[in-house]
C-alpha cells in the first residue's frame, strides 16, 4: 500500500512538472512611452525611427531583423502620383488597413498603443493625424 501511495505521489508530481514546464513564460512588456501628442516629430523618433529610420528611408536598426522590408517613407508622395496619400497613411498608423507586405503584421497598430496611453478617442485620432502629417514632411520633394 506504500509503494502504491508513492508511486501515484511520484507519477502526480511528474505530471504536475510536465504541464509547469509547458506553459508558455508570460512576459510582462513595459508600457510604450507616452509622448507630446502635438509633436509629431517626437512621436516619429519614439515610435516609428527603430525601423523606419531617423530619416524614414527605412534604415532603422530594427529593419534587418523584420521579416518583410521596411517600407520607405520618403517615397510615399511619389508612389501615389505626387499626392501624400494622408487618409491611408493614417489608416496603417491606427492599424485599421490591411498591409499584405507586412505579412504577419511587423508594424504595430500604433492606435491601439496609443489607446493605452489614454483612453481618449480624440487624443488617438490627434496623435494619429500629427504623426501622419510629420510622415508627409519627409517626402522627397
Amino acid at each position: 500500500m506504500r509503494y502504491r501511495t508513492l508511486v501515484i505521489t511520484a507519477l502526480a508530481l511528474g505530471l504536475g512538472l510536465f504541464v509547469y514546464a509547458q506553459e508558455k513564460p508570460r512576459i510582462k512588456h513595459a508600457p510604450p512611452s507616452d509622448t507630446d501628442p502635438t509633436s509629431g516629430v517626437e512621436m516619429y523618433r519614439t515610435y516609428c525611427a527603430v525601423c523606419h529610420g531617423l530619416n524614414g528611408k527605412g534604415s532603422g536598426p530594427a529593419a534587418p531583423a523584420l521579416k518583410q522590408k521596411t517600407p520607405d517613407l520618403t517615397l510615399l508622395s511619389k508612389k501615389s502620383g505626387g499626392e501624400f496619400p494622408l487618409f491611408r497613411v493614417t489608416n496603417i498608423i491606427q492599424g485599421d488597413a490591411d498591409i499584405p507586405a507586412h505579412g504577419s503584421r511587423d508594424m504595430p497598430m500604433w492606435g491601439d498603443v496609443f489607446r493605452s496611453l489614454r483612453r481618449d478617442e480624440a487624443m488617438v485620432k490627434l496623435r494619429v493625424h500629427n504623426l501622419a502629417q510629420y510622415i508627409e514632411s519627409l517626402q522627397e520633394k
